[in-house]
Order: structure tokens, then C-alpha cells, then sequence
């Protein structure tokens, strides 16, 4: 979770050079509890969702905590810096395009946010990229991952088809090469709606 604050403060480094970024939360391991509550006690996949919803502005705290980034409600390009989205609210207020299932995850919600935003997505996650037949993909259509177990949700995916946009996925567990790699968009792979 060090490393996911150690991003945060690396984007807030960038954007003293005059980028924006609105950082959409996972659920971490606040949304794991979820998936083990809705197990136990059989709890509907509404009350799931939105108790997921909850465990991303749990992360968003975490997240923002000295790393100088800002927490926000609003789904909105900043004028500068870096935000950290509180998703209940606005999701509440309109969260079409979510289905309530678990196909539907944090992915999705920043899937979602950057169609809303008309901005780039990327994801910064705990692998190279999309991995397929043993080998990282370095491009690759958002259909083609369709009922395949990868890195991003199926849900995700299905929202950058409807919009026609693409998602950078990009190896997060070094923040160093992350950010390097977010400057020149190298690394990882693309996804394209």
C-alpha cells in the first residue's frame, strides 16, 4: 500500500510541471473485506457495490494523507495539481453505466470518470501490462480481453468500448519507472475502446 502513496506523491511531483491529474481509487484491501462480507453473509450485490463505492474513499484517504494531493466529490478536470476522487457521491447522483456486480470494479468507476471527462485513462497496477499466452501485449482491442481474466475488469472494458477510448495499463510497483514511463506513455499496454 506504501508503494500506492509513493505513486500519488510522484504524480503531485509531476504536476508541479503543470499536469492535472484526478486519481480514481481502488478499493484496496478495504474492498477485499467487501468481497468476504458479501461471501459470509450473503449480502446483495447492491448493497455490495455501494459498500465497495465506500471502501474506495476509505483508499482515496489513505492515499491522499501526506502525499499532497487533494481529496475531491466532484468529477471535474482541475486547474491544477493532483485530485483524489471520493466516488460515493457523484456515483449516487448518477452512476449510469455501472452494473452492480463485481465485472464492475474500481476499473470501472475510472473507466467511467475519464469517458465523463473526456480524459486519458491509466492504470497503475501490480503487473507489466495485459498478459497473454505468457507475453505482454503491447496494444490490443478492448473486445479481445471480452471473458478473459486479466488486469482490468470486464466491466472496465466494456464502458472503453462504448466510448471509443483507450486505457494505458502500467506497472505501478516501482514508482520511479511509473512516472517515467507515464511521461513518455511507454511501457505497459494500450487498450483501445
Amino acid at each position: 500500500m506504501e508503494v500506492s502513496r509513493a505513486l500519488v506523491r510522484g504524480l503531485v511531483d509531476l504536476s508541479r510541471d503543470g499536469d492535472v491529474f484526478l486519481v480514481v481509487p481502488g478499493g484496496g484491501p478495504m474492498a477485499d473485506l467487501v468481497r468476504e462480507v458479501q461471501e459470509r453473509y450473503r449480502i446483495t450485490d447492491e448493497t455490495a457495490h455501494w459498500m465497495a463505492i465506500l471502501a474506495m474513499e476509505v483508499y482515496a484517504r489513505f492515499l491522499a494523507d501526506g502525499t499532497g494531493a487533494i481529496l475531491t466529490d466532484e468529477i471535474s478536470r482541475s486547474a491544477s495539481g493532483v485530485g483524489i476522487l471520493l466516488p460515493y457521491r457523484p456515483l449516487k447522483e448518477d452512476d449510469r453505466g455501472l452494473e452492480h456486480s463485481w465485472d464492475y470494479t474500481s476499473d470501472s468507476v475510472a473507466a467511467l470518470v475519464a469517458w465523463r471527462l473526456s480524459a486519458d485513462l491509466v492504470k497503475a497496477t501490480d503487473v507489466e501490462g495485459v498478459i497473454l499466452d505468457g507475453r505482454v501485449k503491447g496494444e490490443i482491442l478492448a473486445e479481445k480481453l471480452i471473458g478473459r481474466e486479466t488486469c482490468i475488469d470486464q466491466g472496465a472494458l466494456r464502458i472503453l468500448m462504448m466510448s471509443g477510448k483507450s486505457c494505458h495499463i502500467l506497472d505501478g510497483r516501482d514508482p520511479h519507472r511509473f512516472i517515467a514511463n507515464l511521461k513518455t506513455r511507454r511501457g505497459g499496454t494500450l487498450i483501445r475502446g
